[in-house]
């Protein structure tokens, strides 16, 4: 009984303390899940590196091989479980919220968190976000599924493993929120908002119990910039935004390319080429972050610093282009670091004898960043939570804007995530009006007063209408017809004759929203569905009427 009350709650669009308890139960499996990745990955490094994510003390031979044995067990355990389209990822997640409420396949998660601890274990220049995401959505999506909820829950509490999924991998609990309602969901409404925000405190909370509150950007020292490296800071921006494009643009054109190759040969070129990359170039092999150490390390060193960026850039390209499980925003944040640093060089004759180089790396992440993703309020957050530092705002806010700006409006640059979403034909967009119904679930708004007759008899029905109230629909039931809607069809009454008009009735899922209903009854403008029980034989619990719903829309379209 607790659990159809709950049910009911959830089906409303509002705020409420059982939506947000189970926001934080999202983020706690998320933050489960994305622990036990991190932990599988630190220790089979732990193995044979020194330190996480630092392959320069491999032997070369080891360094070559790694990939590629790595890329062939990927493609193994991706045909030994039958996972035939490899779609994973972030982008995976936004088709999935937008489309299936945030439903995800399990073979898919599966294949995912085996893909990608295997990725970065071996070294790909790939991120461990991809995976998280992916794998605290799921968590969410089952938790919902197994209490049948709503569907309108289910997706926000999809958002929810998404934000944990975001914090826990770089402790950012405020840039995962900002990220999600930018990127993934899309839209900014308060209801959402506040579960999706207490599930990113939680993965955050929980991530930093087992790894502490250590950040990759903590050794970046933060110095204030004066005011004449204002207009560099501009070219800088205009400088990555153009980067952005090109990676884009660049990544894309090797995803078209090799479309054609089926996925084993297209998994073994990725790790050939990475460990061709790995033997000239240790320094770029990792998730990105490794970048972070070597840009503090040496920032002088312009020749080493521009060799892995190259390596690197190409690396990533390779690595996510040919379909290796992983995310594309640690090696961005990576190559961002590295780029920045590169422009402290020529910024420093600005303000000589300041060390600016960690100032200019973290507003080469920000703005690579905002550029690449199109998420410009997420890198800014991202940089302000990662540096605790008040000084880096407002140059951060410049670079950010000009790259974002330069990225869409001179080279007309898309979010890398929709690109690839086009490119693979998942949908991802819906209409406003289906968007708005899809917060609201059919049991808040269907109509509960109505009679059910189980006879096809014209004379038991015709007795029954009269006996009802003429507000109360008359559903009525034999097994030629199924169920059906019987009223007066008053436009063929006479005195001898009294006409009954029926009208098929097609069945809904008490989990359904609003925007199902009016899926099925958008072609006729006309007609009804009936709200049935799962759990209890598919008892019928209510009827919605293609009036109510052009009501919502039309009257009531500001409420949701």
């Amino acid at each position: 009984m607790w659990l159809e009350t709950l049910r009911r709650r959830l089906a409303k669009p509002k705020t409420s303390v059982q939506l947000c308890l189970l926001g934080v139960s999202a983020g706690l499996i998320a933050a489960f899940l994305i622990i036990l990745f991190r932990l599988t990955i630190l220790f089979f490094q732990g193995l044979f590196l020194d330190n996480p994510d630092d392959f320069t003390t491999l032997p070369p031979l080891e360094r070559v091989l790694m990939p590629i044995i790595a890329a062939f067990l990927i493609a193994l355990f991706a045909a030994f479980t039958g996972f035939k389209h490899y779609r994973l990822g972030i982008p995976f997640v936004i088709h999935r919220i937008k489309s299936h409420y945030g439903q995800m396949p399990l073979y898919n998660t599966v294949n995912q968190f085996v893909g990608g601890a295997l990725a970065l274990i071996s070294g790909f220049s790939v991120g461990r976000e991809g995976p998280s995401v992916h794998m605290g959505a799921t968590g969410a999506s089952i938790l919902a599924d197994k209490l049948h909820l709503p569907y309108n829950a289910m997706r926000t509490l999809s958002g929810c493993g998404v934000a944990a999924g975001i914090a826990a991998s770089f402790n950012t609990p405020l840039a995962a929120v900002i990220f999600v309602m930018e990127v993934v969901m899309r839209e900014y409404k308060v209801h959402i908002f506040v579960p999706i925000m207490l599930a990113a405190v939680t993965g955050a909370l929980a991530t930093q119990f087992v790894f502490g509150n250590a950040s990759e950007l903590e050794l970046i020292t933060i110095t204030t910039l004066s005011g004449w490296h204002y207009p560099f800071l501009t070219l800088f921006g205009i400088a990555l935004g153009a980067v952005a494009y090109a990676f884009n643009q660049n990544l894309m054109l090797i995803i078209r390319t090799f479309k054609p190759l089926s996925m084993f040969p297209r998994l073994l070129l990725a790790g050939l080429i990475a460990g061709g990359i790995a033997y000239l170039v240790p320094q770029a092999m990792g998730s990105g972050m490794s970048a972070i150490t070597l840009a503090v390390e040496t920032p002088e060193d312009v020749q080493l610093l521009t060799t892995i960026l190259i390596a690197k850039l190409l690396a990533t390209l390779f690595a996510i282009g040919l379909g290796i499980p992983g995310g594309i925003i640690g090696p961005v944040i990576g190559l961002g670091v590295l780029m920045g640093t590169l422009m402290a060089f020529f910024a420093q004759f600005i303000s000589p004898g300041v060390d600016i180089a960690g100032t200019y790396s973290v507003l080469g992440m920000a703005g690579l960043l905002a550029a690449t993703l199109h998420a410009p309020l997420a890198a800014l957050t991202t940089v302000m939570e990662l540096t605790s530092s008040q000084e880096i705002i407002v140059p951060a806010m410049l670079v950010i804007t000009t790259a974002y700006v330069t990225a869409l409006q001179i080279f007309g640059n898309r979010s890398i995530f929709l690109q690839q979403l086009d490119f693979q034909g998942l949908s991802y967009q819906v209409s406003p009006a289906t968007e708005a119904l899809q917060k609201v679930g059919v049991m808040d708004e269907m109509d509960e007063n109505f009679k059910l007759l189980y006879s096809d008899d014209k004379q038991q029905i015709e007795s029954t209408l009269n006996a009802v109230d003429s507000q109360t629909p008359l559903i009525v039931y034999d097994a030629e017809n199924g169920y059906r809607l019987a009223e007066y069809d008053l436009s063929l009454m006479s005195d001898q004759n009294i006409a009954i008009n029926y009208i098929s009735l097609q069945g809904i899922s008490s989990q359904a929203t609003l925007a199902d209903a009016f899926d099925i009854l958008k072609d006729k403008r006309s007609g009804a569905v009936y709200i049935y029980n799962l759990l209890d034989n598919q008892q019928i619990m209510g009827i919605m009427r293609w009036d109510q719903i052009r009501h919502i829309l039309t009257i009531r379209n500001s409420l949701l």
